[in-house]
């Protein structure tokens, strides 16, 4: 017997004889986490349970079924928000990019200024000087093995690139924004790389830069790493994107049209908070999906509950977005029902455009608050009209044709066409139908679209289980 594999059978008997057998009595248990999986609904979501549904357009729309035809899909079970987005909810991932690149501007000037010492500025418990107070948190290495070995070999714990090198942002301290109040001349400088340049001032209040707010994350083509071979690195994707909404869609979608107060107020005023965000593309949408995610599991870590980690949130496919908006009912028109736009007493079930243009009809101009009129049966509002929404998928005017019947879905990079949904508060009752496909491109962002993310469920729940 050859020396080496004498060695291997030694090492298998030593860990087969050292493994505690507890009270398994040699059988094979399996390994189990020592805490029971609950499913927690995420806050604002629904559960929608899995199931199957006729996707498409019904027969007497002839040029719709064309590239909507009717065909029996089954999707699995997964939460979905109960609303779109709203501007405030969306003013909390702009407010988390900002805060996150000025706390690094100020940790780094921190630590450039070198006030006091030779020693780069770390913040050290009882020191609350000046810009010291936004240094890098200390970390204790002599405590943390983990830390001290990937700073010492790699610089960082994550991305070598990064601006921060693996180093903790503080988040105690209360960032100032009245310039009377700056704590020293580095903040003022810290603060002044955030502002419009003084040419572009219209005023002696200055104003944040808006195009410096990027998200930056790293993302996967899980798809393509499933059918191909070759290190995880080569299917990895580094995604930088603006993440402050257009605002100016309100004027630039309208030709000869008075809107000047949406575009001034519509995504910062407090009237406003409770409305669906618009003038967001389908790459910011994508980013605020990842930042739902990075915020919910970094919680959970923190917390050390379960894996520290949940499904992400991300947009639903178009056929999630259909089955969700038909709320149970078969062969449904409108997320109501159908086949009418108004009950029998007059009352209009949507914000759409009316009566050939009479947007007032409805009881609203332009959006109005996200949870407005009468959720379907799953309980989600405005499934049809108020803003459109984006999809995870691409448009392909054949996909109902050659896609798959079970969790279908159509994926393409290269296709910058993507699927938007239910209509909105300028469009026709024919674009609020359960079955009318749309599409916009995916850098584009516009007055009337919006977007609500869903997770997927972990477990089976399907339709009629009680």
């Amino acid at each position: 017997m050859k020396k080496s594999s004498l060695v291997l059978m030694l090492v298998s008997i030593i860990m087969l004889t050292s493994c505690k057998s507890g009270n398994d009595r040699g059988q094979l248990t399996g390994v189990r986490s020592n805490k029971k999986f609950f499913p927690e609904k995420p806050f604002g979501m629904v559960l929608i349970p899995g199931g199957a549904f006729t996707m498409g357009k019904g027969d007497e729309d002839v040029a719709g079924s064309f590239s909507a035809p009717s065909r029996t899909v089954t999707v699995r079970p997964y939460y979905m928000d109960e609303t779109e987005i709203t501007n405030s909810e969306y003013r909390e991932f702009v407010f988390r990019v900002r805060d996150s690149i000025l706390r690094t501007k100020l940790a780094i000037l921190a630590e450039e200024a070198n006030v006091g010492g030779s020693a780069p500025i770390v913040q050290k418990k009882g020191d609350m000087s000046g810009i010291s107070k936004y240094a890098f948190k200390e970390q204790d290495s002599a405590g943390n093995a983990y830390y001290k070995y990937m700073m010492d070999n790699y610089g960082s714990l994550g991305d070598v690139n990064s601006p921060t090198e693996g180093r903790y942002l503080n988040w105690d301290v209360d960032l100032v924004w009245n310039t009377n109040e700056f704590p020293d001349e580095y903040y003022a400088e810290a603060m002044d790389s955030m502002y419009l340049p003084i040419d572009e001032s219209l005023s002696t209040k200055r104003k944040i830069d808006t195009r410096k707010l990027r998200y930056v994350y790293v993302t996967i083509d899980q798809e393509k790493a499933a059918k191909s071979n070759g290190s995880s690195k080569d299917f990895l994707k580094k995604v930088e994107v603006e993440v402050y909404p257009d605002t100016a869609v309100w004027v630039k979608d309208f030709n000869y049209s008075y809107n000047d107060p949406m575009h001034q107020d519509y995504f910062w005023h407090q009237a406003y908070d409770d409305y669906p965000v618009v003038g967001v593309s389908w790459e910011q949408a994508k980013a605020f999906c990842n930042f739902r995610t990075e915020k919910r599991n970094n919680y959970l870590a923190s917390k050390k509950k379960g894996s520290g980690r949940e499904p992400r949130f991300r947009l639903p496919t178009e056929a999630e977005w259909e089955y969700a908006a038909r709320g149970g009912l078969e062969y449904a028109k409108y997320p109501w029902g159908g086949p009418y736009t108004t009950t029998d007493r007059g009352c209009f079930l949507a914000n759409f455009k009316p009566e050939r243009g009479n947007y007032a009809a409805d009881g609203a101009l332009y959006t109005l608050e996200a949870k407005s009129y009468n959720p379907n049966d799953y309980g989600l509002y405005n499934m049809a009209g108020n803003v459109a929404e984006w999809t995870n998928t691409a448009y392909n005017p054949s996909s109902y044709y050659l896609g798959s019947t079970i969790n279908p879905n159509v994926v393409d990079q290269a296709n910058q066409r993507k699927v938007i949904r239910g209509g909105s508060w300028k469009d026709v009752a024919y674009f609020l139908e359960v079955g009318t496909r749309d599409y916009e491109y995916a850098d584009s962002a516009r007055s009337y679209i919006g977007f609500r993310t869903v997770q997927d469920y972990m477990g089976t729940k399907m339709k009629g289980e009680k």
